[in-house]
């Protein structure tokens, strides 16, 4: 049975175009890392990595799940954790040459162990603390690392990486600068143990846009690769340098019309009766909800769109469900399509929108659509 109610569509064309756009600026001999953490930012892991395997070099994730999924796939491109593995499971990273960021001394060891015992090789990625204090190896600790990596048959040093703190959320690239010089600085002491032949990245989307410097070997393309801006900054600041990026959206998220009525004036709609009518009102009920990922903070602000014209959300979202006031839309119908995010006509509802709504980032808008909800490439 298929009782779909609400799905994602995913424009192939509209991935492809992005991808295309960021291999101008960065050139043919830097590598792309197309980065499908978060169910590929809520656009769909598989989906998105069907379309544009053949246009980017290599594979970035979150998890050793997500890696294992896109080997289901049959990926054959070089796939990145980025995000910890815990030591149970390192095993797995070993035994299908998943590359793997490291952070702490811990990890290294336990990967070193694991190796080892299965006679394998792990293909290790230093992540660098230059300023974000997330993840990241502190310059004096290095040596730590690289000596270990060094005395080593089965530890491959196969990346050195880092990550902008604040390179998307402002006009003034000083302290992205002063990381990127700590940076080169580990760098350094890499080359003087005597590696060769590693991978260096340090790029996001932004930094890709933005700063050549930061482009090295491989650039991470994430928030960018699915049409959207990393900030208003970085879009900003791209115009000011005359930096020509075309980034088209390449998601739509659907649902219909499941119930229709009239409502008379002094009605109260949806739980808490925070919203009364005051007049006479159609409205319409849609099969959506907070479970969604339709964020309970578009009660009473947020806007979808019917028959190409936008309708306001009626009170609160609930659970399953929202109500809307169609009373402007002439000849609605039962199961008429309605778009939550993205365009129908002339009209559009951005996931920069939404996010101003309820105060966060398009990111977060995107990525807490429900992964259950089924993703469809067009």
């Amino acid at each position: 049975m298929n009782d779909q109610k609400t799905w994602v569509e995913v424009n192939s064309n509209s991935l492809i175009h992005n991808v295309s756009e960021f291999r101008k600026r960065v050139g043919e001999s830097v590598k792309i890392a197309g980065v499908l953490k978060a169910n590929a930012y809520g656009h769909g892991l598989p989906e998105v990595a069907s379309v544009v395997k053949e246009k980017v070099d290599w594979f970035a994730v979150d998890s050793v799940d997500e890696a294992l999924a896109l080997k289901e796939e049959g990926i054959d491109q070089q796939i990145l954790i980025l995000g910890y593995t815990l030591e149970s499971n390192l095993d797995e990273v070993v035994k299908n040459g998943f590359h793997q960021v490291v952070a702490n001394i811990e990890t290294l060891k336990a990967l070193q162990k694991v190796c080892d015992e299965n006679n394998k090789v792990a293909k290790v990625h230093l992540k660098i603390e230059t300023g974000t204090s997330r993840q990241g190896i502190l310059l004096g600790s290095l040596y730590e690392y690289l000596d270990l990596i060094k005395k080593s048959e089965k530890l491959e040093l196969a990346g050195v990486s880092t990550h902008f703190a604040n390179i998307e959320d402002t006009t003034d690239p000083s302290y992205a600068m002063s990381q990127l010089e700590k940076y080169k600085e580990a760098l350094e002491l890499v080359d003087a143990a005597g590696f060769e032949n590693y991978i260096r990245h340090t790029s996001s989307s932004a930094a890709a846009v933005l700063f050549d410097s930061t482009h090295f070997d491989m650039i991470r393309l994430g928030i960018s690769l699915y049409g959207m801006w990393s900030s208003k900054e970085t879009q900003v600041t791209a115009s000011q340098e005359k930096i020509g990026m075309s980034l088209l959206p390449v998601l739509t998220w659907k649902t219909k019309i499941a119930h229709i009525k009239p409502l008379e004036p002094g009605t109260c709609v949806s739980y808490g009766c925070t919203e009364k009518l005051t007049q006479k009102t159609k409205t319409a009920v849609l099969p959506v909800g907070y479970w969604d990922g339709y964020d309970r903070g578009l009660s009473s602000v947020g806007t979808v769109l019917v028959r190409g014209e936008r309708c306001r959300v009626l009170g609160r979202v609930c659970m399953n469900m929202i109500v809307i006031d169609v009373t402007s839309i002439k000849d609605v119908t039962l199961e008429d399509e309605v778009v939550l995010l993205g365009q129908q006509g002339s009209e559009v509802i951005s996931a920069e929108k939404i996010a101003s709504q309820i105060n966060t980032i398009n990111y977060e808008v995107t990525t807490r659509i429900n992964p259950l909800i089924k993703r469809i490439v067009k």
